[in-house]
C-alpha cells in the first residue's frame, strides 16, 4: 500500500471535514479506518482501494455538502494528482456512491466488492456500540430533534425521503441503527457487531425504564 498516498488522501480529508460537528468529523473518519483495516486483514482484497474509501467515504455525503458533483470530483482530483490509475479511482469512487443505508432503503444500491462490503462494515460498526449511542445523541442534536416522545413511534422506513424526515433521536435507533447488525457483511465484522447490538439494546432498555 503507497503510504504517501494515502498520507495526500488524509490530509485533504482533514481539511474538507475538520469543521464537522455532526459527528462525521476525523475522528469518525480514523476509527472507520482502523475498522476497515483491520476487516481487510481477514479478507482477499486491495487493501490500499479499502484504505482510500474509508478516508474518503464521507467527502461527497449529501447531508455534508451542497454540491454532491464538485465533492466527487474533488476527490477525482485529489486522487489523479497522486498517480491513482483510472481502474482504481472507479472502484473508489464506486464504493462511496454505494454505501448508504438510505440507498437500500430505495433499492437503488448495486453489489459491492468486497473493499466495499469492508468499508461499509467499517463505517456501520462506528454507528453501533457505545460510540455509535453518542455519535447518534450528537448528531440528533445538531439537527435539534427531540430525545424522546412516547406519543411519536417508530416508523418502518420505506424510502429516503422518510428517512430525511426528522423523528427523535430514540426513534432513530430502531429506524435504523438497531437495524445495521443484520447487514454486515463480513464474518469479523459480524463478531464486533454481536457485541455492539447487544450493548445497543441493553441501554435502549434501560433509557426506557428510566423514562418512565
Amino acid at each position: 500500500m503507497d503510504k504517501q498516498t494515502i498520507g495526500a488522501i488524509e490530509a485533504f480529508v482533514q481539511a474538507k471535514l475538520q469543521e464537522d460537528k455532526s459527528g462525521h468529523g476525523m475522528d469518525h473518519i480514523e476509527r472507520v479506518v482502523r475498522n476497515a483495516q483491520k476487516i481487510a486483514q481477514t479478507e482477499v482484497c486491495d487493501e490500499f482501494v479499502v484504505a482510500a474509501a474509508a478516508y474518503l467515504h464521507d467527502v461527497a455525503d449529501e447531508k455534508l455538502v451542497e454540491d454532491q458533483g464538485r465533492a466527487y470530483q474533488e476527490i477525482v482530483d485529489v486522487l489523479q494528482k497522486n498517480n491513482v490509475s483510472a481502474k482504481k479511482i472507479e472502484h473508489i469512487l464506486y464504493i462511496i456512491k454505494n454505501l448508504s443505508f438510505s440507498q437500500e432503503l430505495e433499492g437503488t444500491t448495486k453489489e459491492l466488492s468486497i473493499e466495499g462490503q469492508i468499508v461499509q462494515d467499517a463505517d456501520r460498526l462506528d454507528a453501533m456500540g457505545a460510540i455509535g449511542i453518542i455519535r447518534t445523541i450528537y448528531y440528533g442534536g445538531h439537527k435539534g430533534n427531540k430525545i424522546y416522545d412516547p406519543t411519536i413511534k417508530p416508523r418502518l422506513l420505506q424510502n429516503k425521503s422518510e428517512y430525511r424526515e426528522e423523528s427523535t433521536i430514540i426513534n432513530h435507533f430502531y429506524e435504523k441503527i438497531l437495524l445495521l447488525n443484520d447487514r454486515l457483511n463480513t464474518p469479523y465484522a459480524k463478531t464486533i457487531g454481536k457485541q455492539r447490538q447487544e450493548f445497543l439494546e441493553n441501554f435502549l432498555t434501560e433509557f426506557l425504564e428510566e423514562w418512565e
